[in-house]
């Protein structure tokens, strides 16, 4: 009884567990199926016969809920298959119902389909057999008259055969043009066109052999007037429907050649609507006539003939078309002359540059010179624009102006003294002054003996520019320019002697190795003296020329300008020259770097460097005060530039605390020189400044102020503010290697061992700042 008992109560603890584990089948995914059913097993003993009772019970009861849902719907699916079974019977009779509606269609539709393509063929017929008569009427007036066409050229009635041709081509043949017959008579038209023009050929090639064995008579009758009456051209009297010359008995233009063919031709070209033909053709030939006529004899530079056949053969070549462009219209149009002319004054003139750049003798370049200007001055009056070939006039007057100006570069090169003029009394002075125009009041009133400011080449450079403007006003006289004209050519000549000639003599003086300082401080006032003249030369071409320097146009001599360059260089020269002399003292100091204890004194290398500067800006009293002033304060800044460079060397190892006491002691000087104003006309302490770098980094060290430099680095009210870390750091890495050989048994003395403690330290400081600035780059 206790054993039934205890398998009733082990049974009625299993039953929970069982219904558990299958509520965990049912809801559970698949994988984790198995650590469910495991646990069945685990259980009692007869725990899984349990289970699979309880679960034959669950799965019953699932079949029962599944027979109940099939029976509860079965009866709706029943009645929808009845419902779909009766509509399907409708279905069919409507679908024969519209197969046999859409026959019916298709059966009534094909007798209007028939009916409507006959009406379709009937417009298409009646349309065609429009057109067709429309195109047999245009087609019809042009057979017509291409009948005509050919009785007229039978007849050899070609004027009128050309008027057909003509109404045929701009009023007929543009209806039927896309007809295979309209393409045949218009193929056909310019050949009868060409059996016209042939009639009318041979007279146009005798016409053009005629002008081409006359234009050398035509043109050397046109010059010799010129020549006889040299305003005859720029009055334009020169026509060529006129007499050549204006006395009686004068062969004309129509005298010597007959112009009844070409107008000839020309009218039945006109007439054959073909007049661009015979303009092209006719052009053409006078083109390769002008070409044999541009082309000159080899030999033609040495003679005056040469240039004179050359000349005459051009003339009456233009002359003759001249005339073409006035009794025709059309031919020849002014554009055309004017193209032609452009094209043979381009080779004219190409050579003549080089025939003319033979010409080594003055006379002969003259001589072509007047030619030029006849020929020039005949073709002007005839209407031909000749502004290029005085243009080329002034090219040859520039290649005699060139020959002046090789002349005079030899003429300047002459020895200076580069010293003042001395002149003991009035005549000496007054010697001087006939030669250069000097003007100064205060000099007037030194007594004898005394010194011009200038050397003795300034007056001979001026003389020198004198004689250069007559010779080239030698050549502008007879170019039949105006007053004003030879007044700019003569400006502009001697410009190019100031700024090209002078300014290279000047400019290769002021490089010459042997000129020092004091032969450059003379140059400068040689210049400056120079510069003032400028405005008397100008007086001078203005006695020549009558034009006064207050008209518009008037050229101004550029010796301001060329002047003030050499001065220019010549200051640059004074101020490398003298940064050299200063960096030769330089290469004279003999420091002791390791030196313990200053020497009291400033450096001897120092003392006559600053003596010398004393001396030579003595010598610069002379110069404009900014020259001076500059030279001083260029002077100043490469000597500091000259000292901060030897402290920094890097071949410099080690420095000595003495050491830069004694190089304290230099740059004192160095600002004793600068305070006591060397040159005058500084503000305040300006000099000194050149040194301020130096002397703060001098005083940081010499005070050992280096907690207020880390302090204040970079703050505007800076004591130290010129002191660039790197450079402090250079210096500082000097000195404490210095101080490291210096103080062996520094270790046992404690000051000693502070001292190189805070030189670390603060080395240590510097550079951290110094990387700081490098990032911050």
């Amino acid at each position: 009884m206790e054993r039934r008992m205890a398998e009733n109560s082990e049974g009625l603890g299993t039953v929970p567990e069982h219904e558990r584990i299958l509520q965990e089948i049912e809801s559970t995914d698949t994988a984790c199926v198995g650590p469910t059913l495991r646990s069945v097993y685990d259980d009692q003993p007869n725990a899984h016969k349990k289970f699979m009772e309880k679960l034959d019970a669950c799965i019953r009861n699932h079949d029962k809920e599944i027979e109940k849902m099939c029976n509860f719907h079965h009866q709706g699916f029943v009645d929808a298959i009845t419902e779909l079974l009766k509509v399907r019977t409708d279905a069919e009779k409507l679908k024969v119902q519209v197969t046999d509606t859409n026959r019916r269609f298709q059966d009534a539709g094909k007798e209007v389909i028939i009916q409507t393509e006959d009406i379709i063929r009937c417009r298409i017929q009646q349309r065609n057999i429009t057109t067709v008569v429309e195109k047999l009427q245009l087609c019809l007036p042009v057979l017509e008259m291409y009948s005509k066409l050919k009785e007229q050229m039978t007849a050899k009635r070609y004027y009128s055969a050309l008027k057909t041709m003509e109404q045929l081509e701009n009023v007929y043949f543009p209806r039927v043009s896309q007809y295979r017959f309209c393409q045949l008579m218009i193929e056909n038209l310019p050949k009868l066109r060409e059996d016209i023009k042939e009639i009318s050929m041979s007279d146009l090639k005798d016409f053009l052999e005629s002008i081409r064995k006359h234009s050398d008579k035509i043109g050397e009758t046109a010059m010799k007037q010129v020549e006889v009456d040299p305003g005859l051209g720029s009055r334009s009297e020169l026509k060529a429907d006129t007499q050549l010359l204006s006395h009686p008995g004068i062969l004309t233009v129509q005298d010597l050649v007959d112009f009844s063919p070409v107008y000839r031709c020309l009218h039945i070209y006109s007439v054959l609507g073909d007049e661009e033909t015979f303009e092209n053709y006719y052009r053409k030939q006078r083109k390769k006539q002008a070409r044999l006529v541009l082309q000159p004899q080899s030999n033609m530079h040495e003679t005056v003939d040469g240039y004179r056949r050359y000349f005459t053969q051009i003339v009456g070549f233009f002359v003759v078309e001249d005339h073409i462009l006035h009794v025709t219209q059309g031919l020849v149009t002014r554009a055309y002359t004017d193209e032609l002319w452009n094209m043979a004054l381009s080779k004219i003139i190409a050579v003549l540059r080089a025939h003319s750049s033979y010409c080594t003798d003055p006379d002969l370049v003259l001589e072509l010179k007047n030619l030029i200007v006849i020929f020039a001055d005949t073709l002007q009056g005839y209407g031909f624009p000749v502004n290029r070939l005085f243009d080329l006039l002034f090219e040859i007057r520039d290649q005699y102006n060139e020959t002046l100006l090789k002349k005079w570069a030899g003429v300047f090169r002459l020895e200076d003294n580069y010293s003042p003029i001395p002149i003991v009394n009035e005549e000496e002075y007054k010697a001087v002054i006939s030669k250069f125009p000097f003007q100064d009041p205060d000099f007037e009133k030194q007594s004898f003996p005394k010194k011009f400011p200038m050397s003795q080449s300034v007056p001979h450079i001026y003389i020198q520019v004198k004689e250069f403007i007559y010779a080239s006003l030698k050549f502008s006289e007879s170019l039949h320019r105006s007053s004003t004209e030879i007044d700019d050519m003569l400006r502009k000549s001697t410009n190019l002697l100031l700024t090209r000639t002078l300014s290279s003599c000047l400019l290769n003086l002021i490089r010459k190795p042997h000129i020092g300082l004091t032969e450059l401080v003379q140059i400068i006032i040689n210049t400056t003296h120079l510069e003032q003249a400028c405005k008397y030369l100008e007086d001078f071409i203005t006695n020549i020329t009558n034009i006064s320097q207050e008209t518009v146009h008037t050229t101004r001599l550029y010796g301001l300008s060329t002047f003030k360059d050499a001065r220019h260089a010549a200051e640059g020269e004074i101020y490398t020259k003298l940064n050299q002399k200063i960096d030769e003292f330089v290469q004279l100091a003999d420091y002791d770097w390791t030196m313990s204890e200053p020497d009291g004194r400033a450096s001897g290398y120092l003392m006559d460097l600053i003596n010398f500067l004393r001396s030579i800006f003595q010598v610069f009293t002379h110069l404009p005060g900014k020259v001076a002033q500059t030279a001083c304060m260029s002077a100043c800044q490469h000597l500091s530039t000259s000292l901060m460079q030897m402290l920094l060397d890097s071949e410099l190892k080690q420095i000595s605390m003495g050491a830069v006491q004694q190089f304290n002691l230099d740059v004192i000087q160095c600002e004793l020189f600068a305070s006591s104003e060397p040159v005058p006309g500084f503000q305040g302490d300006t000099l000194q400044l050149a040194f301020i770098d130096l002397r703060q980094l001098l005083d940081l060290f010499m005070v050992w102020d280096w907690s207020t430099y880390l302090a204040d680095y970079g703050q505007p009210a800076s004591k130290y503010l010129r002191v660039n870390p790197n450079t402090a750091l250079t210096l500082l890495e000097k000195m404490k290697d210095t101080s490291k050989k210096n103080n062996i048994f520094a270790q046992f003395r404690k000051n000693d061992r502070d001292k190189q403690k805070l030189i670390e330290t603060v080395v240590k400081q510097l550079r951290s700042l110094v990387n700081g600035m490098s990032q911050h780059t």
